[in-house]
């Protein structure tokens, strides 16, 4: 009987034992789920898992950026909660406080950071795409296959002169991996938007296509940035195309040039050779000389009806510009302001 006793007691002894061996096992492995393992200076930080990484790629950019604490307990439930065989590329933003299950439960959903995209201005296709592949995971290469290409572009009436007429300057949202062909998709929708009935019809109305009207404001951008003034110089563009007149606008004489800081147009950049020269061309350059403004491009939908056909800027250096309808008060207004960069030893 006592023999009995003994042995139970024994049983009882291993039964218990292995529970709180349990116990401390769960409570080890809870710990190891649950604990904050995001580094302090992570705090606002962002994961970038590229299209087709593998887990190990994504460890070990977790290990090179020193995001996470303990790497162990996040390698342990990332193979026990199977998300090593189902990674999602894109951009996640890490908390301090997350543990390793919010990590992953974070980077298994695909619920990514999304990107803010700027537009504003930009003279040149390169200056873009450089901006959009600093943004974005798509490659320099894929932006200018897909900015070339006039195939996908004539779906939109442009190519790959006009493509800048397409990015209307807004803020627009996107997720970090997202395709070239998604991005420009959406960006084109607000220029399609624009470009209702209504527009076209004004557009029409001054004997240009949409295209043109951009083009047109891009030079009137690079003019003055006043918008007051802007409609008249606009009107100024439109009546030299009107009389076959060449457009003979600075802004693209250093268009041309490629050097946007000089603040004196001679005949160094008024002689280059280029399309987009209008010194040298009759009518519009073959594309924008930057992105306007939707206040620019409503600018040159809206100008009056004057006949103006030459301004020159103000010898105040206000920004402003004297108007004349004839060579002769034209070139009187042009002395003026020459004599005043003269003096301010502009060259």
């Amino acid at each position: 009987m006592a023999k009995k006793k003994k042995k139970s007691t024994l049983l009882s002894k291993l039964v218990y034992g292995a529970l709180i061996a349990l116990f401390a096992v769960l409570l080890y492995l809870a710990v190891q789920v649950f604990k904050p393992n995001v580094t302090a200076f992570s705090e606002g930080a962002y994961v970038y898992i590229p299209t087709g990484a593998t887990y190990e790629d994504l460890k070990t950019e977790l290990i090179e950026q020193h995001f996470i604490k303990d790497v162990k307990s996040f390698d342990f439930l990332a193979h026990k909660s199977g998300y090593v065989n189902k990674i999602i590329p894109g951009k996640y933003a890490l908390k301090k406080s997350m543990s390793n299950y919010e990590i992953l439960k974070l980077l298994g959903s695909g619920k990514q950071s999304p990107v803010k995209i700027v537009i504003n201005k930009f003279r040149k296709k390169e200056e873009l795409i450089k901006a959009l592949s600093k943004k974005l995971e798509p490659s320099i290469e894929a932006w200018q296959a897909l900015l070339s290409d006039n195939n996908f572009l004539a779906q939109y009436g442009l190519d790959s002169e006009t493509v800048l007429c397409a990015f209307v300057p807004n803020t627009y949202e996107f997720f970090w991996n997202t395709s070239p062909e998604k991005v420009f998709k959406k960006i084109a929708n607000e220029y399609t938007n624009f470009w209702n009935e209504a527009q076209k019809q004004k557009a029409a109305s001054l004997g240009l296509s949409p295209q043109e009207v951009i083009i047109l404001a891009s030079i009137v951008e690079e003019e003055t940035n006043n918008l007051e003034e802007k409609p008249t110089i606009a009107r100024v563009y439109l009546n030299r195309l009107k009389q076959n007149m060449k457009l003979q606008a600075d802004p693209t004489a250093r268009y041309a040039y490629g050097d946007f800081l000089i603040k004196r147009i001679t005949g160094v950049q008024t002689r280059i050779e280029s399309p987009y020269n209008t010194y040298r061309v009759e009518g519009l350059p073959p594309g924008p000389i930057c992105t306007p403004s939707l206040a620019t491009i409503n600018a040159v939908l809206q100008a009056p009806d004057v006949d103006y056909l030459y301004f020159c800027a103000k010898e105040d250096f206000s920004g402003r510009h004297n108007f004349a309808s004839n060579l002769s008060a034209h070139n009187a207004n042009a002395r003026k302001y020459h004599a005043a960069l003269n003096a301010r030893g502009i060259r």
